[in-house]
């Protein structure tokens, strides 16, 4: 699960961090408001965890730009700010979850766990490209009505190409999704990885291929002649 946490106290901010990857998590941060916007609308999150008191863009009003853009992914708010009115508005406003500091570590990975397990997100019910589907509840993916045989990290790398269908995904950008690494010139992990990928989704289909390379630029998994 990725998650990402908007909280400008940096000790703190690095005390989720360390925290939650220890639990399996993966985590990135954001120190302000603006940034923290950019990277929840650019990123792939499963989680957003946001203070309230941010330089820049507030919470409230990261919150509200989100959902304004159709993010629809869940969000916890993480703040000092006790009142009632607070609450109310924080969860008026579309959040899943308010939880007031100063907390003990163990509520707040049982909240994050409660608000994964109720999640709804009928659009994840099912991403298709052609006749190839991929069921990210089930984790199972199908071609023409065959299932496919998939690793768990082939699964994750095709969930994104298919969630981001038809945009280039440069290297450095798959690095950061799939294994949570900065791009290092030098390693060719994507490069084996969608060599495996094809073979299982477009191997079968020489005819009908739907991951495609983007000389200079990456991958990109779309239907011949589409964009």
């Amino acid at each position: 699960m990725r998650l990402l946490i908007v909280e400008d106290e940096k000790r703190t901010a690095e005390y989720l961090r360390k925290g939650l990857s220890e639990n399996g998590y993966v985590v990135d941060t954001a120190n302000d408001g603006d940034a923290g916007l950019v990277m929840a609308l650019t990123g792939t999150y499963d989680l957003l965890v946001l203070d309230v008191n941010l330089p820049g863009r507030d919470g409230w009003t990261i919150l509200q730009e989100a959902r304004r853009q159709g993010l629809r992914v869940p969000v916890l708010f993480l703040t000092a700010r006790d009142l009632v009115q607070d609450r109310v508005k924080g969860l008026s406003m579309g959040a899943d979850d308010y939880l007031i500091k100063p907390f003990a570590f163990s509520e707040l990975l049982a909240r994050l766990q409660t608000i994964a397990r109720r999640r709804v997100d009928p659009p994840a019910e099912s991403l298709e490209a052609g006749d190839l589907r991929l069921n990210p509840a089930s984790r199972t993916a199908f071609r023409a009505g065959t299932r496919l045989d998939l690793s768990p990290k082939d699964f994750t790398l095709l969930s994104l190409l298919m969630r981001r269908q038809g945009e280039v995904l440069s290297r450095a950008v798959i690095l950061d999704q799939v294994w949570d690494m900065n791009f290092d010139s030098e390693t060719n992990v994507v490069d084996v990885a969608i060599h495996r990928l094809r073979d299982r989704v477009d191997g079968p289909f020489p005819q009908k291929k739907l991951i495609h390379t983007v000389r200079g630029a990456g991958y990109v998994l779309k239907i011949d002649g589409a964009g």
